[in-house]
């Protein structure tokens, strides 16, 4: 499994985009996504993470509309994509588009599952099932936070995509994965120097995720505190999981995952009037990025 990992470490690069826009299943807006995709490969990204519950049918068209970029599902539920079709789905991109394509699979969140039950159990039994599939450890990433989903993703997966986490939680994963899995965290981006405006927008896009255990328990397990997450977020929660400011402010912190021990950063622009595929901001970043 170490080639596929270092195979993989090296197509995504050290830098990715994370966004939910690039899903869409809209016809309408099919040529604008692969436009987009094409343009974020030319920009330099590495790779393409798809938000949402995201299957390999959304990363499809994107790869077919560029010759290089990586497309990821960030992440691929257990519970609404079985390990068959999850297999299948990866077998043919595999074939028709070598090492393009890396399933993220997650255990999504209690409050949004019908049937939901214990997450570590039913991981493991998604890839018992997937390894009897065909869809290898080394072709397949996991959304970890905790520690014994880490533990998952260093023994049986290529790595994982932490998602909501900070630098502090990138360097405990580092030390539960080791060195050879790759480690791909999410963070989100805010293009505003202003620091008023700029945690408003963080704080109503972030008032949503307080809502799900899974991400209120990591953080205190990383040192905040109920009040720390409760009320949309304090001021000290949103600047640990949100980079804003100037160029170089925000250069810095994603260079802190990097530092933490991440070898790829999943960036989200996140905007105060969301936009599915927001292109000016991406050109924005990739240029504060080089």
């Amino acid at each position: 499994m170490s080639d596929t990992r270092t195979a993989l470490r090296e197509s995504v690069g050290r830098y990715g985009i994370w966004s939910t826009g690039l899903r869409s299943e809209d016809p309408a807006g099919r040529a604008q996504r692969a436009e987009a995709a094409a343009e974020l490969e030319q920009l330099g990204f590495g790779a393409l993470w798809l938000g949402g519950n995201s299957a390999a049918r959304h990363a499809a068209p994107l790869i077919e509309a560029t010759s290089r970029i990586v497309v990821g599902t960030s992440i691929q539920s257990i519970w609404e994509h079985g390990p068959a079709e999850a297999a299948a789905g990866f077998a043919e991109l595999e074939v028709a588009h070598p090492g393009r394509f890396v399933p993220g699979l997650g255990v999504s969140h209690g409050p949004r599952v019908t049937g939901y039950r214990r997450p570590y159990a039913a991981m493991t039994e998604y890839l018992d099932a997937l390894d009897r599939a065909g869809l290898r450890a080394g072709h397949r990433v996991l959304a970890a936070l905790g520690p014994r989903m880490l533990e998952l993703a260093r023994d049986r997966a290529a790595g994982a995509i932490p998602y909501l986490v900070t630098p502090e939680h990138t360097a405990r994963a580092r030390e539960t994965l080791g060195e050879g899995p790759l480690l791909a965290p999410e963070f989100k981006v805010v293009l505003d120097a202003d620091p008023a405006s700029a945690r408003t927008t963080a704080r109503a896009y972030l008032a949503r995720y307080l809502e799900l255990p899974n991400y209120t328990r990591n953080f205190l397990r990383l040192g905040f505190t109920e009040a720390d997450v409760a009320g949309g977020g304090s001021d000290r929660l949103i600047d640990a999981v949100f980079a804003w400011g100037d160029e170089d402010t925000i250069r810095r912190r994603i260079t802190a995952f990097h530092e933490a021990g991440a070898d790829h950063v999943a960036l989200q622009i996140v905007h105060p009037t969301p936009t599915s595929l927001p292109r000016p901001a991406w050109h924005t970043l990739a240029t504060l990025l080089t």
